[in-house]
């Protein structure tokens, strides 16, 4: 009988976390290195589907390593999935107990009581990860986050962009870099970014331009801007220290890298995990688990391509996305 009351009780506490009508969703923390540290993850772009990537990652964050994660979304007046609404953070008040940030925006106008609790997250020097289109997350005001915090603004697509996907090759500088451990076959089907990171940023990984979509695929050898379109190829991920007005410093992780599909990539995500387990102080392991903890299938990448009618609480646990939905 105990046993019953007390499977009950955890799934009334469930229920409570993943309330349908919030229009965000909450992975709850447990045993694992992250326990007792609260990710947010910011999903909010018009094109790469972070919509989709965003909450497997936080999936894997608290089944497989103990973290409490809550994404938060763009969406619409009824609390639907709506990444063109640039105006809209859902929950930005669990910002406030952030012990971390996960981003992928891109263009984001958030009203100025959004954007504080934003700000003074990042003001207590938390550890920043800025994900493909976070180099340019925000427009107005604030659009010189990106150069300024994660070391680069929106340049221009290096790669041709659908046609040529990007392979990561680490930097040689870098391989004994923790954030490293275990990370092989980087492969990302978003092309690459011309970026270039500033003095005091510390290239990890460098993205060859391919010559089509295939991971077989050879590197690129045509020329652009007068050079060899790969000599050198361009930073796809780097670190960096970023001091806030506040007086704190944040441990910074950058990579332009990181759409939905990109995700699919087993190098991606765990570069992307051992980031968070670095930029956060803790050992970052030989080999994290990365599995997906649901089937994962993304949609390709692409404006006006997400799925609709697609609610916060068709990401918990245990639910998987209807397939041709969109």
């Amino acid at each position: 009988m105990k046993q019953i009351l007390s499977f009950l009780t955890v799934c009334a506490m469930l229920a409570g976390i993943l309330n349908a009508a919030d229009p965000w969703i909450v992975y709850p923390g447990g045993d694992g290195p992250g326990k007792g540290k609260h990710i947010v993850l910011l999903a909010g772009d018009e094109e790469y589907r972070s919509e989709e990537g965003l909450p497997m990652l936080g999936k894997i964050l608290s089944q497989r390593h103990g973290f409490k994660c809550t994404v938060s979304f763009s969406v619409n007046e009824q609390g639907v999935i709506d990444p063109n609404n640039q105006k809209s953070l859902s929950n930005p008040k669990a910002l406030d107990s952030a012990d971390a940030i996960i981003m992928l925006l891109r263009f984001r106008t958030w009203s100025d009581e959004d954007y504080k609790h934003f700000d003074d997250a990042c003001n207590r020097g938390i550890p920043i990860l800025g994900l493909r289109t976070s180099t340019h997350a925000f427009r107005g005001k604030h659009g010189g986050f990106g150069k300024r915090v994660l070391g680069e603004k929106w340049v221009s697509h290096w790669g041709g962009h659908k046609r040529e996907a990007c392979r990561g090759v680490i930097e040689p500088s870098a391989k004994d870099n923790p954030i490293l451990n275990g990370v092989t076959d980087i492969f990302a089907d978003s092309d690459v970014y011309e970026a270039y990171p500033p003095k005091d940023a510390s290239i990890l990984v460098r993205g060859l331009v391919l010559e089509n979509m295939k991971p077989d695929s050879k590197p690129s050898t045509k020329e652009k801007k007068g050079r060899g379109i790969n000599d050198p190829a361009m930073p796809v991920a780097w670190t960096r220290k970023h001091k806030w007005p506040s007086g704190k410093t944040s441990n910074i992780f950058n990579t332009t890298m990181g759409a939905a599909t990109d995700l699919k990539s087993e190098g991606v995500r765990r570069l992307v995990v051992n980031a968070l387990f670095d930029g956060i102080g803790l050992q970052v392991p030989k080999k994290a688990n990365v599995d997906y903890v649901d089937p994962y299938k993304p949609l390709f990448y692409g404006f006006n391509s997400f799925r609709k009618g697609i609610k916060p609480s068709d990401h918990a646990i245990g639910k998987v996305l209807p397939q041709g939905k969109k």
